[in-house]
Order: C-alpha cells, then structure tokens, then sequence
C-alpha cells in the first residue's frame, strides 16, 4: 500500500487553520435564522440556547482536538473510528459526515443566490418550475451554478488559494460582526428584546436543532490534518479555540439583532440580521454590509466544506471503501482533485430545487453530523481503555468524563430528530434524502470484510481488499 497522507503540501499555519474552523461554522443562518429564533425561544432564551449548544459542540470538540493530535491525517474520523472501531465503524461515522459536507455545500449553492436577491430585488426571473409551493427562476439557478464552479475551482487548483480566500473573506466577516455590535450600542433598545423568554422548553429545543448544522465546521480542522505545518497540540488547541469563538459569534448576533428590532418584525423579516442592523444605524446601507458579511459566511463554509469533504472522501478511497477514482491525487496541485469535482457537481444540482432544499439539507444533514459526532466520541472513549499509551500531544485533562458527556450531550441531539420530537425529520423530502443517501451506504458497506480494529487496521483493510480483488500490492 502507498500511504499517500505526506503527498500533501503542509502550508496551513495558526491563522489559517483558526480561519478555516471559525469560517466553516459561520455560515448564512445568522442572517436568515435569527428571527426564528427569537420568536421560537426569546431573545435570551435563543442566546441561552447557542450557549448551551456551543457547551455540546465544546465537549464533542475536545475529544476531536486529542484525537486530531494522535492521528494528523486527512480524513480525520475515518481514521479515528478505524483504530478504535474498526473499518465498518470507520464507514459509517466518515459517510454519515460526508452527507453532512456535502448538505452543506449544496446549502450555500442555494443560499448565495437567494441572498443576491436581498441586493438586486429585480432577480427572480425566468420561470422554471415550482418546487413545494415555491417557484424556481433560472437567473438564481445560473448564479448557484456559476459560483460553484467557481468555488470548485479554486479549491481544486490548491490549498494555498483555498486558505487564502479563506482568511479574507474571514476577516472581512469579523469587520461586519464588529460593525453589528457597535450599532446595538448605537441605536439598540432594552425594549426591542423582551420577552426575554418564550416558548418555554420546546422554544430552546427549536434553536438546539439548528446547532450542529450551525456549529459544523471544527471538524474540517482534522479533515486538511496532512496540510497543516503546526505543532500537532497546537492544531487540537485551535479546534477547541474555534468552537468558542463560534459561540461568541451566535451568541453577539442574537442579542444585537434582538436589541434592533421586536420579536414580531423579526420573525417577519426575511433577513432579520441584515434588518435589525439597518434600524439600529438608521441605514439601509449598513442592511446591505451586513448581507454582504453574510455572502461571506456562505462562501467560507462553502470553501472550508469542500477542503473538509473532499479530504474525507479522499481517505476512504485510499481505504478502498470508495472507488480509487476518489483517491486521485492532482500531481501537480497536491490536492484530491476528483474527490473536489466530485462535491462540487453535487453542489451544482442544489440550486435547480430552490429556496425549499435550504431546510432540506439543514435537517438531513444535521442528523447526520450528529451521528458522526457520536461515533468520534465512541472512538475516543475505547481508545482511552485500550490504547492509553497512544502518543496524545493534547491530551484532554479528566478525558473519561468529558467523553461520557460529550456521548450523553450528543446522543441528546440526535434524538431530537427522531419522529415525535419537536423537530423531527420532515416526510417525504428529508427522511427520502437520509434514506437513500444510507441505501447506497449499505451497498458500499457489505462490500467491506470484517477487519479488527487497531493501529494497523487501514493496512489490513486495504490488503484484504486488493487481495480479494486480485490487485498486486503496492
């Protein structure tokens, strides 16, 4: 076997890496979800939900931050729940997290161009077809199209381009968040945000819902490991380091965009970020900045998702759990440029089904992310038993209990998804999505032999795999 993890070019320093997590978790629904939100939990019981929300994601990160240090190779899980779980767990928590990039991908085809509406309201022409009761127009359909090829194309030509952007667009997010936080100052009131609370407990559930569709991104810290020129305890740090700054984020947006308009004109506002922060300068331009932080968001985690996506898929053909065609990589680029193409023509289709794919992919793609999570934390509590002399250059003081509690918190999650729950997976369209993205899981998962996990796993996978398919080894 070729071990193909140093064929990667290692140029991704602190600000890079910190750039990537944090951007990847900024998406668009900040700008879009937040009067849901409050109208769903309050103003201070949405922001007491993200908080709570970044706690969970906190806990599931640590036990990715001392997992990444062991274990620097791109893939991240995959490799994680192949040393503790073995090959079959690995599949399961690496194709669970793959919907969950790809979802996300395919949400910011579809997102950018509804946003550019916000912008330029003479968008929304050339009738196409209706999808759940809302139309589909073909300049939006165009523009989704185009930016993803753009976006595919930078991430295929390099890591250095990809970061690069990354880092811009991440600034100039941060620039808009500190204009949004000087004008709750400015213009904000105490009044706008009461009730404080409402909704009760189901209202904080509705935001909790939203969180690991919101908060995914850390874990594209692991995925570009092999890229990554840093010490390995450093990179665990900036994983945990990302989280918080992403609670902070959420938690800044909701209580400022509560501050600048009620609960009522939030709720229906379609871009309630973007017009609360309007009202609290008195300017419709400083609407319009905001909307343009929000495109940035949607391109950061755009950007951060396909690196993360593809890295993952990459590893799982090395692992033969996917075609060798997803393994290719670009030899003069050093990046895997099928597995890039690959994410990037499924974002393409995302905007021909319009602004009802957007909830959609929230939905099927958060369950998903949260199932990965559960099984990261499984492979990191049997790897604290069994393998306790495994070299963990961050390792997670009182580790046992924090991976208990991150399983408890995450398996918390998840059941919110399940039907007669607050917010269960719609039917047809999102359980349809689950359901057929595991149908092809299962046809690539029988394939795969029954392998002990340990250190050596991948190796023996690998050689079993060949040997069965008659292939000489390498």
């Amino acid at each position: 076997m070729t071990d193909k993890r140093q064929n990667f070019v290692r140029v991704l320093g602190r600000g890079d890496v910190l750039a990537l997590g944090f951007g990847a978790m900024i998406g668009f629904g900040w700008i879009v979800l937040v009067g849901d939100f409050i109208g769903a939990a309050g103003s201070l019981g949405a922001a007491l939900a993200f908080v709570i929300g970044g706690v969970v994601m906190a806990f599931v990160g640590l036990t990715y931050a001392e997992l990444v240090s062991a274990m620097p190779h791109a893939g991240g899980e995959h490799h994680y729940a192949m040393r503790a779980i073995g090959p079959r767990g690995a599949f399961a928590a690496s194709w669970a997290m793959v919907l969950g990039y790809v979802s996300v991908v395919a949400f910011e085809a579809v997102a950018v161009p509804q946003t550019l509406v916000h912008l330029f309201p003479g968008m929304g022409v050339g009738h196409l077809w209706t999808v759940a009761g809302y139309d589909v127009h073909a300049d939006l359909v165009a523009v989704g199209v185009v930016v993803a090829v753009l976006m595919t194309a930078v991430n295929y030509v390099g890591i250095r381009p990809a970061s690069a952007f990354q880092v811009v667009a991440v600034l100039f997010l941060v620039a808009v968040g500190a204009v949004m936080l000087t004008g709750s100052f400015v213009g904000g009131s105490a009044e706008n945000m009461e009730p404080l609370f409402t909704g009760g407990v189901p209202g904080v559930f509705v935001v909790l819902v939203a969180v690991p569709f919101l908060f995914v991104g850390f874990d594209v810290i692991p995925q570009s490991a092999s890229e990554i020129r840093i010490p390995h305890r450093m990179v665990g740090t900036l994983l945990v380091v990302s989280v918080f700054c992403a609670t902070a984020w959420y938690v800044m947006v909701v209580l400022t965009a509560g501050a600048g308009l009620s609960a009522a004109e939030l709720s229906a506002s379609e871009l309630a970020s973007a017009d609360s922060v309007a009202a609290l300068w008195g300017s419709d331009a400083m609407g319009d900045l905001l909307v343009l932080g929000g495109i940035a968001g949607l391109l950061t985690s755009w950007n951060a998702f396909l690196i993360g996506g593809s890295r993952l898929v990459f590893a799982m053909a090395g692992a033969r759990m996917l075609p060798a065609w997803f393994g290719h990589l670009h030899p003069r680029f050093r990046t895997p440029s099928n597995a890039v193409l690959f994410i990037g023509a499924l974002s393409l289709a995302a905007p021909f089904f319009g602004r009802p794919m957007l909830v959609w992919l929230t939905n099927a793609g958060g369950m998903n992310i949260v199932a990965a999570y559960m099984l990261v934390v499984v492979s990191f509590l049997v790897l604290r038993r069994r393998d306790p002399a495994m070299e963990r250059p961050f390792t997670v003081p009182a580790g046992v209990p924090v991976g208990v509690t991150a399983l408890v918190l995450s398996f918390g999650l998840f059941l919110l998804y399940l039907p007669g729950m607050p917010a269960a997976l719609g039917w047809p369209h999102e359980w349809l999505m689950v359901a057929l993205w595991w149908a092809a899981g299962a046809a690539l998962l029988w394939r795969l032999p029954r392998i002990a996990p340990g250190a050596d796993a991948e190796r023996r996978l690998v050689e079993a795999m060949d040997a069965r398919a008659g292939a000489p080894r390498t």
